[in-house]
């Protein structure tokens, strides 16, 4: 048995008087049909799916002993969000900075709304993945809310991600339209009903664990109030609807109606400009209720004429930390999709798609002693980037194509310092003002044909990812 992680969620102070929790995890397949439409095969924690939901308090330790029985498929586990800041070797991704945990073999493995997952090639889609939420009794809203509830939102395919992602990276598919799901998912099933009391207002804890799609997400006749993305804390903002990529997190403070004479549509609504083509029998929505009344009908969800969400730009941390200082080193990454030799369509950063070395990253970090630190032993295919520790660093991205795409930073809540419209190009310095107060997230959409900028603290040291 080898640790694959003591993850430790608090300061060593609190260690004296944290509560341990200790999992017994056996992954494995299990048939499942949340949509109604088609049982298959999906990836499962002790023959259970959906995963469990993980509850904790700021504090807790957390050990997770892992025993991989998916009898043909390496696996892993990432616990999306979660600095693991002087833990780096637990943080997931396979090779870069831990290995994969192979059939057959055991490895035991901050406040906020997070998610765990497999970061093995196409497995969290096959259902490894849920929610994950860690309390703290110093959060600035406890005690404004009458209890919590956690919505998931997905898409949701019938057939396994081996077969879809051959599909989808092949010369047959030039253009690299992404499969487009069958169903939407809420809590990993349709029609979810989810009781409240008039008066009261709940903190909605709402996670995009889906592969591809974004989502917009509303609750009829009822406004939220953002606070809180991707584990950060912000100042109070009104919003009727949200737009959640895949991997961010929101939690919104909603207040009931003191009437039970109704029940209310939650809607979960699939972004279709991100698919190539919409199969007429596609139902891009799924729907949940509020439900004041268990004997009153549920409501059909009522049709929107367009889709007008918060801008997350706007948001504000509550602990209003100021814009870091000018940038150490900036890195610009020009995102383009296009074909390589073999006729497939790929993603490229600065005209390098990426390409696992022979030698895997972390190998090279722990045994090439000085040279660890020049980025061209990592391979010409790999785009590192090599930063010291306490850098300010500037992450400049322009996206050259013309679909929407989520940007993630292991390790780091990035300060969104900029980010353009639609179809405004690469970014020009001369044309912008900075946010003075930036949101801090750790996944970002990266709009269309634009660019935006974000700015970290390199603190976090060890070998980390951006995808």
């Amino acid at each position: 048995m080898n640790l694959l992680s003591l993850l430790s969620l608090s300061a060593i102070s609190a260690i004296a008087w944290a509560e341990t929790h200790v999992f017994d995890w056996n992954i494995t397949w299990v048939t499942a049909n949340p949509d109604g439409m088609q049982p298959r095969p999906v990836i499962g924690i002790n023959n259970e799916w959906p995963l469990p939901l993980l509850n904790f308090t700021k504090g807790d330790r957390i050990i997770a002993n892992v025993r991989n029985q998916l009898g043909n498929e390496s696996t892993s586990v990432h616990f999306h969000g979660f600095f693991q800041n002087g833990t780096n070797e637990m943080d997931g991704p396979p090779g870069v900075t831990q290995c994969n945990i192979p059939p057959n073999e055991t490895m035991l493995d901050q406040s906020g709304t997070y998610w765990y997952h497999s970061h093995t090639k196409g497995q969290y889609p096959d259902g490894w993945r849920q929610a994950l939420v860690i309390h703290d009794e110093e959060d600035p809203y406890i005690g404004k809310y009458y209890e919590e509830r956690v919505i998931t939102l997905s898409d949701w395919y019938h057939d396994e991600m081996p077969g879809l992602l051959k599909e989808f990276i092949n010369v047959a598919n030039p253009t690299g339209a992404e499969p487009v799901p069958k169903s939407a998912l809420m809590n990993d099933t349709q029609n979810l009903t989810v009781p409240v009391e008039p008066g009261k207002t709940y903190l909605f804890r709402v996670v995009n664990i889906g592969a591809f799609a974004s989502q917009y997400f509303w609750i009829e006749d009822h406004d939220m109030q953002i606070v809180e993305v991707d584990g950060v804390w912000t100042e109070p903002a009104t919003a009727s609807m949200i737009y959640i990529a895949s991997a961010q997190r929101y939690s919104v403070l909603v207040t009931m109606k003191n009437e039970t004479n109704a029940n209310y549509a939650m809607v979960g609504s699939m972004d279709t400009d991100l698919f190539d083509t919409l199969p007429s029998d596609l139902n891009y929505n799924s729907t949940g209720w509020l439900v004041y009344d268990s004997s009153v009908e549920k409501p059909a969800a009522k049709s929107v004429s367009e889709f007008d969400f918060y801008d997350d730009f706007e948001l504000v941390p509550y602990d209003g930390l100021e814009r870091y200082g000018d940038a150490d080193i900036t890195v610009t990454l020009d995102l383009t999709m296009d074909n390589l030799g073999d006729g497939a369509n790929y993603a490229f950063f600065n005209g390098i798609s990426y390409v696992a070395p022979k030698v895997p990253i972390l190998y090279s970090t722990l045994t090439t002693g000085s040279a660890a630190t020049d980025a061209a032993i990592y391979g010409t295919d790999t785009n590192a980037f090599v930063l010291n520790k306490g850098d300010i660093v500037d992450i400049v991205l322009n996206n050259d194509d013309t679909g929407k795409h989520p940007f993630h930073l292991h390790g780091h809540n990035f300060q969104v310092i900029w980010r353009s419209g639609d179809y405004e190009g690469h970014f020009n310095p001369d044309n912008v003002t900075f946010s003075s107060v930036p949101v801090r997230r750790d996944t970002l959409i990266a709009k269309p044909m634009g660019n935006f900028v974000v700015r970290f603290k390199a603190d976090n040291p060890g070998t980390s990812k951006l995808c």
